[in-house]
């Protein structure tokens, strides 16, 4: 609606991760090194943490984006709480090794078998596991053991662990210590602060091709800062907001006023308006005693247990949903790879035999 208005070719401050709206402020330069690193490396575990919607999904999706495909094969799973043996099988799904019907060991020597095919290829294999936090101790060490698969002296298989702050505190339990020793690097993301703050909004103002409208009055930028923590996902939300509150009163200039309004209305909408202070002296980042905030957003603790397992239920059923299709895929492919060589075989067998009858 907003962006005809304001000259844009696009929504700048959409929510979903975009590497092509990447912000290089200082510690996610230093993620990006420490990925781009790990990749040169070849080997071992790399850790990234960060906030809900500090951006780290990003930071991933470019580093995918700039991989060559016929030196690196990627696999990308996304953690929940499974058992150690359903996370093993979504690793090899994610390199399309079919998982259905085999044991545990028929599964790990499939998979070692294709780590050493593409090794053998030129090729190196890369896992990335998002949402780290989700992973059972049980699974975490099965990601360890997969580490082990070598060929010669070259590491078969490198993974990226990329998840929220409590995944650092699961590396200190005196069992992930063998873990800890193959980690070569380690790397947390925060919030930006609140310089960095003003130059994200002006960085995807740019890159969805603005030309200085709106424009921002400085008391703006304090606001957005005070009112997100920092936190990108949560910028975007409430510039997004504040762009179509634009629009809609036909404004060039947005003030820190306009600012609280936003805020206020995103709480509101959210049910996290309560007795106390008035709205607008509070920001997303206030957590009152006894409640959590996820994603800028304020819950009861109870009420976020039961949304966790919900969401974990649905969460599994989309991996099994998702498991299935691969395999059937695989299926088909394997159906149509006999029925390829079946019709070559027949090809050989007839040009065998017109051989024959030409000689003499």
């Amino acid at each position: 609606m907003y962006e005809a208005y304001y000259g844009l070719s696009g929504k700048p401050f959409q929510l979903n991760p975009d590497p092509t709206f990447y912000f290089a402020s200082k510690q996610h330069r230093r993620a990006k090194a420490y990925l781009d690193y790990g990749v040169l490396r070849n080997e071992g575990f790399i850790v990234i943490t960060g906030e809900i919607g500090a951006g780290k999904t990003t930071i991933v999706r470019g580093l995918l984006d700039s991989l060559d495909p016929s030196k690196v094969v990627a696999g990308n799973v996304v953690s929940t709480q499974l058992e150690a043996e359903d996370t093993l099988r979504m690793v090899a799904a994610a390199f399309g090794v079919r998982t259905k019907d085999a044991s545990k060991a028929d599964l790990l020597m499939s998979l070692e078998a294709f780590l050493v095919g593409q090794t053998v290829q030129g090729k190196r294999c890369l896992l990335i596991v998002d949402e780290a936090q989700n992973l059972t101790q049980s699974a975490v060490e099965e990601l360890r053991m997969l580490s082990n698969f070598q060929f010669g002296n070259q590491a078969l298989l490198q993974s990226f662990l990329v998840g929220q702050p409590e995944f650092r505190d699961i590396l200190q339990h005196p069992q992930m210590q063998q873990l800890r020793q193959r980690v070569i690097a380690a790397c947390h993301i925060g919030p930006l602060d609140q310089e960095e703050t003003q130059g994200y909004i002006e960085h995807r103002l740019k890159c969805a091709g603005g030309t200085g409208r709106p424009h921002f009055e400085p008391e703006a930028f304090v606001e957005i800062f005070s009112a997100s923590g920092g936190i990108p996902r949560r910028i975007n939300a409430i510039c997004d907001r504040l762009l179509l509150l634009g629009f809609l009163n036909e404004k060039d200039t947005l003030t820190a006023e306009d600012v609280t309004s936003v805020a206020r209305e995103i709480r509101e909408e959210s049910g996290l308006t309560q007795s106390g202070p008035a709205p607008a002296q509070r920001s997303w980042s206030t957590t009152p005693v006894g409640d959590e905030v996820v994603g800028g957003l304020q819950f009861d603790a109870d009420a976020l247990d039961g949304m966790e397992a919900q969401i974990s239920g649905l969460d599994q059923e989309q991996q099994g949903d998702r498991l299935q299709r691969l395999e059937r895929s695989l299926l088909r492919l394997e159906r149509i790879n006999l029925e390829v060589l079946a019709m070559l075989k027949k090809l050989v067998v007839a040009a065998r035999r017109g051989a024959e009858d030409k000689t003499p």
